[in-house]
């Protein structure tokens, strides 16, 4: 039995759109310049040159309000002067931020103050000169006291699957949290070290702590620890992996941030020297400086709206619709169908026949067969469009979707993209 894709031209030029518009687009978190390590400012960066190119939020200078979004109170407060900023628990960027990430496709801006349980963020895009901030708690946190900081955040991206993650430093909490206006926050739990980590631990204060967070195309998150060690880590199981350590950078160069260029490189930030950026190479770990980037304002992270290893994923979906379609396989609707296909958002569709009449069970699994999700549903007499609603959105890749009889004789096997 043979089952067409249903795929526009409109739909797949869609898919494969990669918008040049402010790609390099970036943010750091700095102090005020030269010898300032208070990390409480929001600049706008051009990640091409490593130039600042505005400032956002500038401590005890910039107006603001901020809302606790689960109680909606807002409390409008003035440009301070006193100092206050540095302790009220109520200021944006109060107790220094190590941790932010950018979700382009909303324009907002995550961050995260130390020892403060909140996840608080902004629109990235301001136009005034009194931005408005959000904040709303994470379930259970225990703050830290000055002396003890393996419950700060300091590692966070907004991932492939359009969540967003944070990572405290001792790595016992792996924190999902959702990006609409009121966030969900889930605690996964604790990295857990892979076998062939050979007793380097995520877990280690000396050589995992700290740093910063990007994110690849294909699910992986990549932690950049403040001492140099990378590790990757899959968010379904929680496993981190070392891959190794970073070299070629000045021997007092902590990489505090990280964040994807436009062509897919990481550009790495320093929050205790003041020497600019350099640029990793993922294929050996070595890296080389930044010339012209900023040496005024040391970071203590970095944030962008780009995933690693993009142009390898469209490449590696390119050819997987190859696969599946075929070359002479035309691009029509047929009787039973996937569709859109590729999925980009957090549902489907899938249209049978009505000569299917019946109980029919629904079934996403990965191509290892391992079942996501089921779904039972009765066929009528007629065509019939089936909506199936994602439980839980699977990381960017190919699956498969069954439909299976009442007698579990499956009717129908068809691929589908996850974008």
């Amino acid at each position: 039995m043979n089952f067409k894709i249903l795929l526009t031209t409109g739909l797949l030029a869609s898919a494969f759109t990669i918008y040049a518009q402010d790609a390099n687009k970036g943010f750091a978190i700095t102090g005020d310049g030269h010898n300032d390590y208070m990390w409480m400012n929001i600049r706008q960066i051009d990640l091409g040159t490593g130039q600042v190119t505005k400032s956002i939020f500038d401590r005890n200078k910039t107006n603001y309000n901020i809302t606790d979004v689960a109680i909606n109170k807002t409390l409008n407060q003035a440009t301070v002067n006193d100092g206050t900023a540095y302790s009220a628990s109520q200021y944006p960027t109060a107790s220094f931020v190590a941790a932010a990430a950018y979700d382009r496709r909303s324009e907002k801006l995550f961050f995260v103050p130390m020892r403060i349980g909140q996840l608080r963020w902004m629109d990235a895009n301001v136009k005034n000169d009194a931005p408005a901030f959000y904040a709303v708690a994470i379930p259970n946190y225990k703050p830290n006291t000055n002396a003890d900081e393996n419950n700060n955040i300091t590692r966070m991206v907004i991932a492939s699957d359009n969540n967003g993650y944070a990572i405290t430093n001792d790595g016992n909490h792996v924190y999902k949290f959702t990006t609409g206006k009121k966030p969900t926050i889930t605690d996964l739990g604790a990295l857990i070290d892979a076998e062939e980590n050979k007793g380097l631990s995520i877990h280690n204060k000396c050589s995992s702590w700290g740093g910063d967070m990007v994110a690849d195309a294909f699910g992986k998150l990549y932690i950049i620890s403040a001492s140099r060690s990378i590790f990757v880590v899959d968010v379904n199981t929680l496993i981190a992996t070392y891959k190794g350590t970073i070299g070629g950078l000045p021997a007092n160069y902590t990489t505090n941030g990280a964040a994807v260029d436009a062509d897919g490189t990481i550009i790495l930030s320093s929050a205790t020297a003041f020497v600019g950026y350099y640029k990793l190479n993922m294929k050996d770990l070595s890296t080389t400086k930044m010339e012209g980037s900023d040496v005024v304002y040391n970071a203590a992270d970095l944030a962008s709206g780009n995933l690693l290893y993009q142009k390898e994923a469209d490449q590696a979906r390119a050819n997987s619709f190859a696969n599946v379609a075929g070359p002479s396989t035309k691009i029509v609707a047929a009787d039973n169908t996937v569709f859109p296909n590729p999925v980009t958002g957090a549902s489907f569709n899938i249209m049978l026949a009505g000569k299917y009449q019946g109980s029919y069970t629904l079934v996403l699994t990965d191509l290892a067969g391992r079942a996501l999700q089921t779904n039972k549903t009765t066929i009528a007499k007629g065509q019939q469009l089936q909506l199936i609603n994602l439980q839980s959105r699977p990381t960017a890749g190919t699956y498969l979707v069954k439909v299976l009889d009442e007698k579990g004789t499956e009717i129908l096997s068809e691929r589908v993209l996850f974008l």
